[in-house]
């Protein structure tokens, strides 16, 4: 998770909190898109369209150097339907709730040097710097909320499938033969003396 303020990569809806600055009350931020903003997030999840796009989050640092991050997500998401590729809506307003702590490293596949997730759900994030983009952090929830297989109602997968000719069913198909179904045979024929 990209939870931290890169130089090299920008978020489409960066908002930046600075962590030796946060008061002891935390901090409140109300996240409202811009079309321009919600339509760089649709190009990069792949949604056909982002409507409506707000969070409002907070973030609170706790003892032991934690730094706990909690917000809600509304909006509307508009994408193609897995079976018919017709747009699908759908409604947001979710709440999340994340852990970042100092000196946690991720544990990293050995082969491909890819993060691999902890079982431990309530595990905390790594936090490197004193900057956080809680931008980044609600643009990520927006895909995890995001439904994966979005589907109009009321369609279903024959609905799609492409009709045979005259209107006629399909045969059943054959019956698996057995791959030793030919020596059955030579064992019940019988024998020439040579």
């Amino acid at each position: 998770m990209t939870q931290t303020a890169d130089k090299n990569i920008k978020s489409e809806i960066e908002r930046l909190i600075d962590l030796d600055k946060l008061g002891p009350n935390g901090a409140a931020l109300e996240i409202t898109t811009s079309e321009n903003e919600r339509a760089a997030l649709a190009k990069r999840f792949g949604f056909m369209g982002l409507p409506a796009f707000s969070a409002r989050i907070t973030v609170d640092r706790k003892p032991g150097g934690q730094v706990v991050v909690e917000g809600r997500l509304k909006g509307r998401i508009v994408q193609a339907c897995i079976l018919s590729l017709d747009p699908v809506t759908q409604e947001l307003d979710d709440a999340f709730r994340l852990v970042f702590a100092e000196n946690v490293t991720e544990d990293l596949d050995p082969e491909s040097g890819e993060a691999v997730l902890n079982a431990n759900g309530d595990a905390p994030e790594p936090l490197t710097g004193n900057m956080l983009d809680v931008g980044e952090i609600a643009a990520e929830q927006l895909s995890l909320t995001a439904d994966p297989y979005p589907r109009r109602p009321g369609i279903k997968l024959e609905d799609v499938l492409p009709k045979t000719k005259g209107g006629a069913r399909r045969a059943a198909p054959e019956p698996r033969r057995h791959p030793f179904a030919g020596l059955a045979a030579l064992k019940d024929k019988p024998r020439r003396d040579r």
